[in-house]
């Protein structure tokens, strides 16, 4: 008895230990990336953050084309975005080096991390489990690095047009701080990563038998409600910003909603 209850407690005890060295191994590989994206933080802040607040931006260009192509003139061109920006306390330019440099690493290092952690789940899963999750860790990368595309040539551009171009009046200038520019970038970037594993996130909780296809079903306008909050509070307030991030979202939980269903029918 005594026997059986040190092998379970050693055993509980070595996935701990196993759990531990995949995040070391996972923050290790976070940290080298972030350590190489802050050496090269000149070309960064230039090409990627900086180069948004202009108007001959790709994204911008792209909207003026359709626009022109579409017979609607210039009414989706982007128009000069005044802002200036600036650093107004001592360590803050610091601090926002540290801060997008850390999330560059996350960005960077998603697959090898994902990796990891499925590496320490996977061992729990019966053989035709792992049969059907083959693959789990290219989808999840493609996906995770749509998002991101997405969300800095879709909705951060959109973000630093609009209320980089917005006043309450004109004797009002907008100055912004350079962590406020370069943290509404990062972070809507890096969020529409995260909201692109969707997919796999269903995926998942219809294999642990939490999430029903049937659910999802019942429960899909409610979906798409919430997907409208989500896309209002991170775009801007026009009907056009807004309609752009909710059909690739909502896209995403249909596909999750047939992968469920999929899921189902295996069990079955």
């Amino acid at each position: 008895m005594s026997t059986n209850k040190e092998e379970k407690e050693m055993s509980f005890l070595g996935h701990l230990e196993e759990l531990r060295w995949r995040l070391v191994r996972s923050s290790s590989v976070i940290i080298v990336a972030a350590i190489i994206i802050f050496y090269f933080t000149d070309p960064i802040v230039n090409h990627i953050y900086l180069a948004m607040s202009k108007t001959d931006f790709l994204t911008y260009r792209f909207f003026c084309w359709m626009s022109n192509s579409f017979g609607l003139s210039d009414i989706l061109c982007a128009n000069d975005i005044p802002i200036q920006i600036q650093s107004i306390e001592m360590t803050k330019q610091f601090s926002t080096n540290m801060y997008f440099a850390l999330i560059g690493g996350l960005v960077i290092s998603f697959p090898f991390t994902f990796y990891q952690l499925w590496s320490f789940v996977k061992p729990g899963l019966k053989s035709q489990e792992i049969k059907i999750t083959k693959g789990v860790v290219l989808n999840a990368s493609l996906l995770f690095f749509t998002g991101i595309f997405f969300g800095y040539y879709m909705i951060s551009p959109l973000c630093v047009q609009f209320f980089g171009g917005y006043k309450l009046t004109d004797e009002i200038q907008n100055n912004f701080t350079i962590s406020s520019y370069m943290s509404m970038i990062t972070t809507s970037t890096f969020l529409s990563g995260l909201f692109f594993e969707l997919p796999v996130v269903m995926y998942l909780l219809s294999k642990l038998g939490i999430l029903s296809s049937h659910v999802l079903k019942k429960y899909r306008k409610h979906a798409l409600v919430v997907i409208l909050i989500l896309s209002a509070l991170i775009t801007p307030p026009d009907v056009i910003s807004q309609l752009l991030v909710t059909i690739p979202i909502y896209l995403l939980f249909e596909l999750g909603v047939l992968v469920t269903s999929k899921v189902e029918k295996q069990k079955k």
